[in-house]
């Protein structure tokens, strides 16, 4: 029942290996572990990050909690995550490379990190995104909460990043309850990681030391046991879900809805399943029809600067994410019944 023990070492070393990570760090849910590796890359008071408008809330409540701003920008139509040539047209106009780290002009504030979201578990455009990353000296952290058992290309989204951040919610592929993982791309960084999240005690017999102010964000043992219990079956949910997926794709072929499929380049959990309508009020009968008829469908999350405490951040003209809360629905994804 400790908050330490035996279950969160195996729990830790079994999605190392499945990822081919240097280093995996579990934490008591996702948004604790994204905080974690936001502070980890030095992102502070008054420093800007750079993400989708497109995203669960948790992306964005890290970043709120640690004092730093978002700065939305475009979603591409291909992954429906953070799109590399809205984020270089961005930052073209609005910052410059100085010596201590990309300024934004207007402001003088640095853009410390970029943070894509793997929307539905589909990848982004991961060697893009870096590559504008690398040319402007800001940090990859990935949110990679839905997206466990999703590559891009060879690699296990999360594992490209400086950091990248699973979570394992009740409604994620694999659940631990709650929780959520650190991956980090050395075994340094995961025990500055392991350290940071466990109040930042220096280790010793008896006393009570801490070097500098920490999290206390580490997962219990005994959801860690829950964890490598599912992780035994994560293949089979993976297939369940592909399954799934391709029942929809093929019930929706030829129709006036799009079903969202992987990326060319990836292969996606598909973790949760959408279809994109052909506008507004096609969007607005389909989710009253499905619900009249006791089948629970629900349109994307509204777009961050929507919400009230993201009304004031900057913003790109957010062309692709507009179109697509007003035309996405996600469908029922629980692939738990298809082979009982």
């Amino acid at each position: 029942m400790s908050s330490v023990g035996q279950y969160v070492d195996d729990f830790e070393d079994k999605i190392r290996r499945y990822t081919g990570t240097a280093s995996a760090i579990a934490t008591v849910n996702g948004t604790a572990a994204l905080s974690a590796a936001l502070y980890l890359a030095g992102v502070g008071r008054n420093d800007l990050v750079l993400t989708q408008a497109l995203t669960f809330v948790a992306t964005c409540n890290a970043l709120y909690h640690l004092g730093a701003e978002p700065v939305f920008i475009d979603i591409s139509a291909t992954s429906l995550g953070l799109c590399p040539h809205a984020m270089a047209r961005w930052l073209d106009e609005h910052a410059e490379r100085m010596e201590n780290g990309c300024i934004h002009k207007k402001t003088g504030k640095i853009i410390r990190a970029a943070v894509p979201m793997h929307t539905f578990g589909h990848p982004v455009e991961l060697d893009d995104i870096l590559s504008v990353c690398e040319k402007w000296g800001i940090t990859l952290i990935e949110d990679a909460a839905e997206s466990l058992g999703s590559f891009y290309k060879s690699r296990h989204t999360g594992t490209i990043g400086e950091y990248g951040v699973f979570s394992f919610n009740g409604n994620k592929v694999i659940t631990t309850g709650g929780g959520g993982m650190i991956l980090c791309q050395s075994t340094t960084a995961g025990a500055r990681a392991k350290h940071i999240t466990t109040t930042a005690k220096v280790p010793h017999p008896y006393e009570f030391f801490h070097d500098e102010p920490g999290f206390n964000s580490r997962m219990p043992n005994l959801n860690a046991a829950l964890g490598c219990g599912q992780v035994e079956y994560l293949d089979q949910f993976l297939q369940q879900k592909r399954t799934l997926a391709l029942r929809y794709a093929e019930f929706f072929h030829g129709s006036t809805f799009q079903f969202v499929k992987e990326p060319p380049y990836a292969r996606s959990n598909y973790w949760l399943n959408a279809v994109i309508c052909e506008n507004k009020e096609a969007q607005k009968a389909f989710i009253s029809q499905m619900n009249e008829a006791h089948v629970m469908v629900r349109p994307v999350w509204k777009l961050m600067p929507r919400l009230p405490m993201f009304a004031q951040a900057m913003h790109d003209d957010l062309t692709q994410s507009i179109a697509m809360e007003a035309r996405l629905v996600n469908l029922p994804s629980s692939a738990s019944e298809l082979f009982s």
